[in-house]
């Protein structure tokens, strides 16, 4: 029930913070009833969780910088590729266990834009002439970190670089219902 109640105010919350600007009887209704309720206080606790989790999430990451890339590989002792890297951080940091392929973690996510993407959020990209064949986290000011390719190294690279911004195919972020939907698609065996 406590999962419950956390993931309808984490919804809550990323609705009122990408919610455009309402009317202001709109606004101080809805104020009035989130304070008559002892949610306003409830928002900012799963506000600062969000925030210290996503914080938590890019410095782990960048932890495991110049692990090198492996197909099919999914931690440190033998290396990542991209999805395995994204899946492995999750896991440890925030306890969701995302789907394995990236084409299955944008799936299993809720699709944000570009202009909304905050230190946490999964970007993918066209490396494959396909559409979801590569997945990084986005950890700020346009830079993700991403296990690229064989014989390369988990690294920072820039959203903004020619060969990136071409190749971008959207940005995704994970809730808690995330790993549910791992589960799920796993036939309810933890994946």
């Amino acid at each position: 029930m406590k999962r419950h109640a956390l993931a309808c105010l984490t919804c809550l919350l990323m609705a009122c913070a990408s919610a455009q600007a309402a009317p202001a009887g709109r606004a101080d209704e809805l104020e009035t009833f989130l304070a008559e309720r002892g949610l306003l206080s409830q928002i900012d606790q799963v506000r600062q969780t969000v925030s210290n989790k996503a914080s938590e999430l890019v410095v782990n990451a960048m932890g495991f910088m110049g692990v090198p890339y492996k197909r099919g590989g999914n931690s440190a002792e033998s290396g990542f590729d991209c999805s395995g890297f994204v899946r492995a951080m999750y896991q440890q940091t925030v306890g969701l266990v995302l789907p394995r392929k990236a084409e299955q973690q944008a799936a299993a996510t809720e699709k944000i834009e570009k202009r909304d993407l905050v230190p946490g959020d999964l970007v993918f990209f066209n490396t494959m002439r396909r559409t979801f064949s590569h997945v990084g986290i986005y950890i700020g000011d346009g830079k993700f970190i991403h296990s690229p390719k064989p014989g390369a190294e988990v690294r920072v690279e820039n959203m903004g670089e020619s060969y990136w911004n071409r190749r971008f195919d959207g940005a995704r972020r994970v809730s808690p219902e995330a790993g549910s939907v791992a589960q799920k698609a796993a036939g309810g065996q933890r994946p």
